[in-house]
């Protein structure tokens, strides 16, 4: 149901224009090396590295002052590359990243393809990361035509060249470099402005901040002198600091809405919506509704303590079948960086 722009940005074989059989069938392919056990286990270490090097670099007094949510979407945008496509150059990152903030500025804009406007920049964009993501699908499959083996474990563009479904078909390469698109643009623009607000709210308010460095000494009071870096048992105990996330998530939720379109005639609420109408949710009437969420403006974590809020209630990620495959990634990498940061640093806005 989303706009055909959109689709036109993203891509005609991304998630956002497949079918229900498709979706399934590559939502699980690549949903378990993202979110799965093992997968976190594994993208933690590389997560918590570059996390502790970031904030380094940035309270360096040769850094000066910082823009620190364009930083901020420079690191999420380096982890996700790691997963979906290991070994990319420096070169290859800074060309991604660039074309990716362009992308997103037109995603939502007025489709007006003329020079100046926001759309005219996002197509450009797109054509510049397929003409990327396809020089290094070429090469990977060049390399493996003559029998040369990638050192390290496979990456998700690994996996999407080798996926076969039951009848042995393999992904073309404009469906592999759709899902590509789709997936490191998701991948970091939300991870990005998530702990951009996160960190800002924690730092408005005090008793909060407090609370949450607490709970990030004891953790890592707990932690053997011979274990190097955080791992997952360590991410499970920061019960407070989840509550700060979810908190955040449910005041500025990036992704205010999303598009469905009626698959038959249906009945809401006593409307009648037809088959092929285009239909709206927006997530942030949903997180502010008052008698869902009493005094939803306020930023209170301790709202998140009692049970889980009723189903449809709390959609930062989505909901149902196309429910965001990487929640529990972005979690882990706002976490990671939330913990780094209450134990040594603060901002001070320069404006």
């Amino acid at each position: 149901g989303w706009p055909k722009a959109t689709v036109t940005l993203i891509g005609p074989k991304s998630f956002v224009n497949m079918s229900y059989d498709d979706h399934r069938r590559i939502r699980k392919l690549t949903a378990a090396p993202i979110n799965g056990f093992d997968a976190l286990t594994t993208y933690l270490s590389f997560i918590d590295q570059t996390v502790v090097a970031s904030l380094r670099r940035w309270s360096s007094p040769e850094s000066g002052q910082v823009e620190f949510l364009t930083e901020l979407r420079r690191m999420t945008f380096k982890i996700i590359v790691q997963i979906f496509m290991s070994g990319a150059d420096d070169a290859t990152m800074e060309a991604l990243e660039r074309s990716y903030t362009d992308l997103n500025y037109g995603m939502r804009a007025m489709a007006i393809n003329l020079p100046g406007f926001a759309y005219y920049r996002a197509l450009r964009a797109r054509r510049k990361l397929v003409s990327v993501l396809q020089g290094v699908l070429d090469g990977r499959r060049a390399a493996a035509a003559k029998g040369f083996k990638r050192s390290g474990a496979m990456d998700m563009m690994d996996r999407l060249i080798e996926a076969e479904d039951e009848r042995g078909r393999r992904l073309a390469d404009d469906e592999i470099v759709d899902v590509l698109i789709m997936y490191l643009n998701a991948g970091h623009e939300s991870s990005g402005h998530i702990t951009m607000w996160a960190t800002v709210f924690l730092q408005e308010n005090p008793d909060i901040f407090a609370r949450a460095k607490a709970e990030q000494e004891e953790i890592m009071r707990s932690i053997p002198a011979t274990q190097n870096g955080l791992t997952l048992r360590d991410f499970k105990k920061m019960h407070f600091l989840s509550q700060v996330v979810d908190e955040t998530l449910r005041c500025v939720n990036i992704s205010f809405v999303s598009f469905r379109q009626a698959t038959r005639d249906i009945f809401v609420n006593g409307y009648l919506i037809p088959k092929g109408w285009k239909v709206q949710l927006w997530y942030r009437s949903v997180h502010m509704d008052d008698q869902v969420y009493p005094d939803p403006k306020m930023f209170n974590p301790s709202r998140w303590e009692g049970p889980p809020p009723k189903a449809g209630t709390f959609l930062p990620f989505g909901l149902g079948a196309r429910l965001c495959p990487g929640n529990d990634l972005a979690k882990l990498e706002i976490s990671v960086f939330l913990h780094h940061f209450l134990l040594g640093y603060k901002l001070k806005r320069a404006n």
